[in-house]
């Protein structure tokens, strides 16, 4: 089974920031805040760093942070839609309704993190690492996993169809209930998953693809 997913700790007291007036800048150090607000367009900034914090209602879509590290910290809608994160690093953080639609994490390091509820499509986790993370009702439709790492991960009722596995390797601990697999690229890379037998059976068509088995029609079956 995977390994339990350390919760965050956040601070009991949070200052308030809005980030329409405070702004993302190269080395910025956020600790025990509540932020949200518009962090406005074409946000650039390295080693931002926040943490025991919660961002409710954030929006910080479009950005590119390098070396952004969160940690101890609750984000709770909002979105980080299109945002391009490299070499960055995510711990004991909870994603609740977060639009993470054509977000890029490449290189980067994700660990005890749960992701809830949210939109995760088309979006990125090249050559990341990522363990003890849990993707529960997400929609992963299209995105990538190509070369990243994973251990004790577990996608729960996920819609992982068309996503591209290329390169991926998952070590022990990877569970996968009741999603969807629909076109998903190189699923042989699933070796090692955790599945219920039921899952297994629907996504027969996906696995009998990546190994060459043609499937019978009925008339053919009858011949």
């Amino acid at each position: 089974m995977p390994r339990p997913v350390s919760s965050p700790r956040i601070a009991s007291r949070l200052g308030t920031l809005d980030l329409a007036l405070g702004g993302l800048h190269d080395e910025l150090a956020l600790e025990a805040v509540l932020a949200g607000g518009h962090a406005g367009e074409s946000v650039s900034a390295r080693n931002v760093e926040i943490t025991a914090s919660h961002l409710q209602d954030a929006e910080i879509s479009g950005a590119r942070l390098a070396q952004l590290a969160l940690s101890d910290c609750r984000i709770t809608r909002g979105s980080l839609a299109n945002t391009t994160v490299r070499g960055g690093t995510v711990q004991r953080t909870a994603f609740e309704g977060v639009r993470l639609t054509g977000l890029a994490f490449h290189e980067g390091t994700v660990r005890d993190v749960t992701f809830a509820g949210c939109r995760i499509d088309l979006a990125s986790f090249a050559a990341s690492r990522l363990e003890r993370v849990v993707f529960e009702d997400c929609s992963l439709a299209e995105s990538d996993l190509q070369d990243a790492r994973l251990s004790s991960v577990t996608f729960e009722g996920c819609d992982l169809s068309r996503i591209d596995l290329s390169g991926a390797r998952f070590g022990g601990h990877c569970v996968m209930r009741d999603c969807r697999l629909e076109g998903a690229r190189s699923v042989e890379r699933l070796r090692g998953v955790a599945m219920p037998v039921t899952d297994v059976l629907g996504a027969a068509e996906t696995f009998a693809a990546a190994l060459g088995v043609r499937i019978l029609d009925p008339e053919e079956d009858q011949a």
